[in-house]
């Protein structure tokens, strides 16, 4: 399918939300892409190819489409349907925010096809309200580090840049998680102390990424809000995250509700990649590694 006067070619950035302490808060979107080619039509017909060709549905139950949909009625134009072909490189269900990247990229497909009406600020709501959490959504329509907050008027977003020279390790098992069973591993409260944690650390965290102090990395990534608890569903977790240390990464932390790892690293990634590789192999599961760019722009249309 070629992009015409009447079809749109959108591409959405894989995303990796929390970075340790910054919880439903902190996002960066990777470069790793999905693309969606739509056009309008009297009725829906979608074509999956790479993740999900097997077993994503090709109706209406889409979400590519349900976010056409969405922005549709936003706009307060009939939705009456249309051929949507998805090119799917961001593998689901490993905390890489395939499930925001489809949202995303059928939002802003049918904003494209309407001429725009929508801003950017509505269209994060949109998405937010979809996804049910604004951390991957902001990053995958804002691009770079986003940090992002619910009001009650909408969601407020800032994209931050990142230091260049940071090197963004990602270890995706082969093995899927859900998010609903890692946040039902949650507690529904936290200690003051924990708290203070968390606070202290995301502040260090964006100050450290700001002024290019990578070396507070090592502390400003700790977190006790999520993985100490999610550490049930990923026993293995520990050894990654100390074999990535051992091999040079400034941190290790989950990337969104896992089981993929993001490590990050001061120079060349590859070592880092491998020593995870090895470590989760030696736990009885396959995976691999990756070196990342930071997706800077977000989705956009090509």
């Amino acid at each position: 399918m070629t992009p015409g006067p009447h079809r749109v070619h959108v591409r959405v950035p894989a995303t990796t939300a929390n970075l340790g302490p910054g919880f439903d808060a902190l996002g960066l979107a990777l470069a790793l892409h999905n693309d969606v080619i739509a056009a309008e039509a009297d009725d829906v017909a979608v074509t999956i190819e790479g993740h999900g060709a097997a077993d994503l549905p090709a109706d209406a139950r889409n979400v590519v489409v349900r976010g056409m949909r969405l922005a549709y009625e936003a706009a307060g134009r009939p939705f009456r349907g249309a051929r949507v072909r998805c090119a799917n490189r961001i593998p689901p269900a490993r905390g890489l925010g395939s499930s925001a990247a489809a949202w995303v990229g059928g939002l802003v497909a049918a904003n494209a096809l309407l001429g725009s009406p929508l801003d950017r600020e509505t269209l994060l709501t949109l998405a937010t309200r979809s996804e049910g959490h604004p951390d991957n959504v902001a990053a995958a329509i804002c691009g770079g580090l986003t940090v992002s907050c619910v009001t009650p008027s909408g969601v407020t977003a800032i994209s931050l840049p990142v230091p260049p020279r940071l090197t963004w390790v990602t270890l995706v098992p082969e093995r899927t998680s859900s998010t609903a069973e890692a946040r039902a591993v949650l507690p529904a409260a936290v200690p003051r102390e924990d708290a203070i944690f968390n606070v202290q650390r995301v502040a260090l965290l964006l100050a450290s990424l700001q002024t290019d102090a990578p070396e507070a990395l090592r502390t400003a990534l700790d977190d006790r809000l999520h993985q100490p608890y999610r550490l049930r569903l990923f026993p293995w977790m520990p050894d990654v995250v100390a074999a990535a240390q051992k091999a040079g990464a400034l941190g290790c932390v989950l990337s969104g509700a896992g089981p993929s790892l993001l490590a990050v690293v001061g120079d060349d990634g590859a070592k880092v990649g491998r020593a995870m590789e090895s470590a989760l192999r030696q736990a009885g599961i396959p995976g691999t590694a990756h070196v990342f760019a930071v997706d800077a722009h977000g989705a956009r249309v090509v």
